[in-house]
């Protein structure tokens, strides 16, 4: 099982932490620092596995790790797992940042945090290894894409609905007055008599009209 995925660049600076066992903060910080020195003291030319640290299990857990340019990518696991199987699942997860990135770089993770955090879902979830194979990989990342793209259509039309409705209601209502007035100018009412004689009775008849 996978403990914890920890990617930090050759000045120890967490770019990505993952971890899938309780640790208080402090001491994520300690376990950061710890497999930094661990790592970053190796020979490139030594094998890229070795035995976990004090904080994070010792003996019974390894560190795998991979160093990409400015990035390291470890990877801690148990007895339970394989090293070169790691070793191709943090290659599968490069290659997979860099194909959804074009190139990937230590500032894609700074500023696409979400994103990157989506793509390591899609390969590692609960400590478990999920998927292997980058075109799949691939494939979800896009979905997940054009339905942010869609919400994002949906979010700015309904902003402007209202403002439609709004505007429609504001020039409705206050050109109703002036359009009564004209159409009741403009109707063909015949001409109501202003004086009823009716024998003795002499009756005159207000005027009605508003104009």
């Amino acid at each position: 099982m996978i403990k914890a995925i920890l990617i930090f660049n050759n000045h120890g600076k967490p770019r990505l932490i993952r971890f899938y066992q309780y640790f208080a903060e402090d001491m994520q910080q300690q376990i950061i620092r710890e497999t930094f020195h661990l790592v970053s003291k190796r020979d490139d030319n030594v094998c890229n596995f070795l035995e976990g640290g004090s904080l994070i299990g010792g003996s019974d857990y390894k560190l795998i790790y991979r160093h990409y340019a400015t990035l390291y990518f470890v990877f801690c696991v148990d007895s339970s797992e394989s090293e070169l199987g790691i070793l191709d699942l943090i290659q599968v997860f490069v290659e997979t940042l860099d194909k959804c990135f074009e190139n990937v770089c230590e500032l894609d993770l700074i500023f696409h945090m979400d994103k990157v955090h989506y793509i390591l879902q899609e390969v590692v979830m609960g400590g478990m290894v999920l998927e292997t194979n980058m075109n799949e990989i691939v494939a979800q990342v896009e979905v997940q894409n054009r339905m942010e793209k869609s919400e994002v259509i949906i979010q700015k039309g309904l902003v402007c609905f209202p403002c439609r409705v709004v505007s429609f209601w504001q020039g409705g209502l206050s050109a109703a007055p002036a359009r009564a007035v004209s159409a009741v100018k403009n109707m063909n009412l015949p001409e109501i008599p202003r004086n009823i004689n009716i024998g003795d009775i002499n009756i005159k008849v207000p005027s009605l009209s508003p104009f």
